[in-house]
């Protein structure tokens, strides 16, 4: 990795991009023939880069693509795909006419936001919308019978709006506790049987329903977190119907390598003090690139072994020790295999006391993404240099 690759710094991070084609497939042969599934990819698609992945989830199978704001939507659009693109999250009804140029659908819950966004739609513009139903999460949503079809009505008296979609969001599927999710789905039942005639698309499956509830399939799923290889929970590691494959790794190398003696310091505020001579190593890759001071103690690998991080995490670098010294230039990998250990996912978060889902995400935009398929380098993405 280097200078030929498209970055100057010897930090990275690689996308596997045939397990993003595996965990696709493995999941539409869970799915009825007819079935369509939306490739969740908002938030640059959980930190691995939307269109690389967005073009890997198509090829394997996805119908769709779905993201949270316009402005992934928008991102996207760009890439030319020729695909049902769903904004999942609140859009400004002034930027209806936005939104249906570039054949973009988008999620309305409020019957006022359609009355606004009609009089910015022009009259030859058609804006596709998909119903949101809050049966339980509290977020957006309408929650009754009576506003949906209140919104409904609106829309197939209105010239401006086609009817797409309904969908709701569970928030419990990825617990073994499955009560508060079948409320949920009683209640969207109930909500999709009120309608006489129904969208196109009604989806209601995330990840962890995809993955074990089959009744809630409706005619469409949205693979989000499980297209990374990531599980929607620790409780469903156990139960989940085929093995996923964590496409994101995290990785850099050794720039410096120093003996100290017992009780020199390392790192602000010297809290970490060597406990006898010890070999420690300088990594490029800080707080500033997502690998945060919580870290301070998390381990890494190094020629297939583990090396603790000591001191505190510094805003571009931080240090590990080392069980011997080590040539400059050595691969240290933070998430991911090397050998025979692996640091996962999963640990990483168990030390930042978060979940699976946070940690790619906040790892920044000035760590390049490297993307391979069949072993080999096919892009690389780094928005510093272009």
């Amino acid at each position: 990795m280097g200078t030929d690759r498209g970055f100057y710094r010897d930090t990275w991070a690689e996308i596997n991009l045939d397990h993003i084609d595996y965990n696709v497939k493995e999941t539409l042969k869970l799915l009825p023939a007819d079935e369509r599934l939306f490739a969740v990819v908002k938030a640059n698609a959980y930190g691995h880069g939307d269109v690389p992945v967005a073009e890997a989830a198509i090829r394997a199978g996805a119908h769709g693509l779905a993201v949270a704001f316009l402005d992934e939507a928008l991102s996207l659009t760009k890439s030319k795909m020729e695909v049902p693109i769903l904004v999942l999250g609140a859009s400004r009804p002034t930027d209806a006419a936005l939104a249906a140029e570039h054949h973009i659908s988008v999620t309305v819950y409020q019957l006022e936001w359609l009355q606004e966004a009609e009089k910015h739609l022009s009259n030859d513009q058609i804006l596709h919308v998909h119903i949101k139903c809050d049966t339980g999460m509290g977020r957006l949503g309408v929650k009754t019978v009576e506003e949906l079809q209140e919104i409904v009505s609106f829309i197939r008296q209105s010239s401006k709006f086609i009817f797409e979609g309904m969908f709701t969001h569970f928030a419990t599927a990825d617990e073994l506790d499955t009560t508060y999710f079948e409320q949920q789905l009683a209640q969207f039942n109930i909500m999709v049987e009120s309608l006489d005639d129904k969208p196109p698309y009604i989806h209601c499956a995330n990840s962890a329903t995809t993955l074990r509830h089959e009744k809630a399939y409706f005619n469409t799923v949205r693979l989000g977190i499980s297209m990374y290889g990531l599980a929607p929970s620790k409780e469903m590691k156990s139960i989940l119907p085929f093995p996923l494959k964590q496409a994101f790794s995290l990785h850099t190398k050794i720039v410096n390598v120093k003996k100290i003696q017992k009780g020199e310091k390392v790192s602000y505020g010297a809290t970490y003090e060597a406990q006898e001579e010890e070999w420690i190593a300088t990594l490029p890759i800080g707080y500033a690139d997502g690998w945060i001071r919580k870290l301070q103690g998390q381990h890494v690998l190094v020629e297939g072994e583990r090396a603790p991080i000591v001191g505190r995490v510094c805003m571009d670098q931080c240090m590990i020790r080392l069980s011997s010294e080590k040539p400059i230039g050595t691969v240290v990998t933070l998430i991911g295999r090397q050998g025979n250990e692996e640091i996962s996912m999963d640990e990483v978060a168990d030390q930042l006391e978060t979940i699976n889902y946070e940690v790619p995400c906040v790892i920044t935009a000035r760590v390049p993404r490297v993307y391979r398929q069949q072993g080999k380098i096919v892009q690389v993405i780094n928005p510093l240099i272009g």
